[in-house]
């Protein structure tokens, strides 16, 4: 049996980025704070955990003091920052550099048009639309960026819900699908009939780029074995495009999850995953496949 991982696959700079500065912090501390999973991957979360990674939640963080917290790489709305201020707590800040420049990108233009409205030059702020999933890390910091103001839309069919006669700004969670966006651009302008509507493509093609080359990967073998934590919306999506392409994909969040009897009469499999599986969990899988195979 031909076993292959994928060399797509695996983190993407902003996971490697807040990885690499947990570690280096831990290195000088036997405890180190990160607010929500680093990753979205259960058994790296662990394997942090055991090096001294301890992952609170926003509530614990109110009552925090003192200490040093690691912001992962979706991002905080600048709420987080004023809470670490008051309570004396250093940031470790990893936000990826994509999403501190689609943070700074959103609050500039909420800042200037609103300034605008004060100063009479504007009627009223425009809507400002943010493509992404309700109450994800990422969505949630940009959002920050407008005072909790822009609205978030994950289809084209909360369309249907929103007044789009005002001026609009559209945005997009970083790693959401260019297909969708562009999907949801022609939407609102089949719908919009008045005022201007202004949309930025601020999707990630580091992450973007990958869906192409993984359908190649998916086509090239009998079976594909995608690695994904049961938290990664990137891991969702990728398998879903995965298994259109190949039906014999299975998705695995771990060892455990692994089943060698669906792969006994294939001659070739692939292992690839989403942008927060570790490189080490994809190369352990596939040495248990082979290991198996073996016998």
């Amino acid at each position: 049996m031909k076993i292959e991982i994928d060399s797509n696959s695996g983190f993407c700079f902003g996971v490697v980025n807040a990885i690499e500065k947990a570690e280096i912090e831990l290195e000088h501390s036997d405890t180190l704070y990160c607010l929500g999973d680093i990753v979205h991957n259960a058994s790296e979360v662990e394997r942090l955990r055991k090096k001294g990674l301890e992952t609170i939640t926003h509530s614990d963080l109110e009552h925090l003091k003192n200490a040093r917290v690691l912001l992962r790489a979706h991002g905080e709305p600048p709420a987080t920052y004023s809470t670490a201020e008051r309570n004396n707590i250093t940031v470790v800040d990893a936000t990826c550099p994509v999403v501190l420049q689609l943070q700074r990108r959103i609050k500039q233009a909420y800042d200037s048009h609103k300034e605008m409205v004060k100063e009479g030059k504007l009627e009223i702020m425009p809507l400002i639309l943010i493509y992404g999933k309700e109450g994800h890390a990422e969505v949630n910091g940009l959002v920050g960026q407008t005072d909790g103001e822009a609205v978030v839309i994950q289809s084209a069919d909360d369309l249907e819900s929103i007044d789009l006669s005002r001026d609009i700004l559209l945005y997009s969670q970083t790693t959401k699908s260019l297909d969708g966006f562009r999907h949801l651009v022609e939407e609102i302008k089949k719908k919009k009939c008045s005022g201007n509507f202004e949309y930025f493509d601020t999707i990630c093609r580091q992450v973007a780029n990958r869906l192409t080359k993984l359908k190649e990967f998916a086509r090239s073998h009998d079976a594909i074995i995608f690695v994904s934590g049961a938290k990664s919306s990137n891991g969702k999506v990728l398998f879903e495009e995965c298994h259109k392409i190949n039906p014999n994909s299975y998705l695995v969040r771990d060892m455990e999850d692994l089943d060698t009897d669906k792969l006994k009469d294939k001659q070739s499999v692939g292992i690839c995953g989403a942008t927060s599986t570790p490189r080490w969990l994809m190369t352990e899988i596939a040495e248990k496949i082979a290991d198996e195979f073996r016998k």
